[in-house]
């Protein structure tokens, strides 16, 4: 487990061109760096690699058996980590899907049928529904449950879920930085996440040490985590996942179509995450969207300042932020 602080930042950008806030998220991306999104090949080192002995759930639920959903209960199974997982959803035929893959071992259109005896339940839903989805959970859970989710925004829904659920059990947030523009359980991974990075969210001091048996059942199943506050999270996430998203959707909607047969690798390579799932990513930006709106307006003053440069053929300045961008970037290693 990994305990983030802000302190031993690399060397600052020129000041003209980043604010100082935006330094401060470099050592996140660099330890984030591991969990952008890449092409779904698998890797047989990690998925075979020796975790650490973790103790076994006797049930676990999984609310939403897509592409995460489904690695989840993938690596839960591969694991021996689980003797019961419990695939929930709406699609009788999605959910046929993941038991065949082997990601659940039953499934149920009932979300209390199927949390009824989980003594975990992982809410992997879009970030607009989990805190509806999380209130349903712990209504029908036993006292002593432990709920996370693994959505990509976390100051809202763990403020909302604050002091709002049944005596007993808890809720812990959690993001795990894995994935892929693919979706559903078919790309599904029992490796996804290992040697990635899952942000564990706790509201304030983890006295049950719910947030603890949380971030030890993402270390389970290969993960690195780290403990951020929930605001702190949703500030440092803008800036090295949403910002990313909103830039590359920028970028591959200003191609032309004659243009499109001299899209080569650096096109491709920079546009591939604009690829993700429209309507997900949508109700991601929203739910973020103070922060996005920051994160943008620092992307605008580099961008306004490279512009300014190339109009007055300034060479020195022009240099100086394709440099600043080299370095932050070799920072972060492949």
């Amino acid at each position: 487990m990994l305990a983030v602080g802000f302190t031993g930042w690399v060397r600052e950008p020129p000041r003209m061109l980043y604010p100082k806030a935006a330094t401060r998220d470099l050592q996140l991306a660099r330890i984030m760096n591991r969990a952008n999104p890449q092409p779904a090949t698998r890797n047989p080192q990690l998925a075979t690699r020796e975790l650490p002995a973790m103790s076994k759930w006797n049930s676990v639920a999984i609310l939403g058996v897509g592409l995460i959903g489904g690695s989840i209960g993938l690596a839960l199974r591969r694991g021996g980590l689980a003797d019961h997982v419990t695939g929930i959803g709406r699609s009788q035929s999605r959910l046929r899907n993941a038991r065949k893959q082997g990601a659940v071992t039953s499934t149920t259109t009932a979300v209390a049928r199927g949390v009824a005896d989980a003594e975990l339940v992982i809410v992997c839903t879009p970030v607009d529904h989990i805190v509806d989805h999380v209130r349903q959970v712990a209504a029908a859970c036993r006292p002593g449950t432990l709920i996370t989710d693994v959505g990509s925004t976390k100051e809202r829904i763990v403020a909302e879920l604050a002091g709002s659920l049944p005596r007993g059990v808890r809720f812990v947030g959690s993001h795990p930085m894995a994935g892929s523009e693919q979706v559903g359980c078919e790309h599904a991974r029992p490796d996804l996440f290992a040697g990635r990075v899952v942000a564990v969210t706790p509201r304030g001091a983890d006295r049950s040490g719910a947030a603890s048996r949380i971030a030890d059942f993402w270390t389970s199943l290969g993960a690195e985590v780290i403990h951020l506050a929930p605001r702190v999270h949703d500030r440092a996430v803008a800036s090295t996942s949403h910002l990313p998203h909103v830039v590359a959707s920028a970028l591959a909607a200003t191609l032309a179509e004659k243009d499109q047969p001299l899209a080569a690798t650096g096109w491709r390579d920079t546009t591939r995450i604009a690829a993700g799932d429209v309507e997900m990513w949508k109700q991601i930006l929203l739910d973020n969207r103070g922060h996005v709106l920051k994160s943008i307006d620092k992307f605008e003053k580099v961008l306004d300042s490279l512009r300014l440069a190339l109009e007055q053929e300034n060479e020195r300045r022009l240099t100086r932020i394709l440099q600043a961008g080299k370095t932050n970037r070799d920072a972060l290693g492949s």
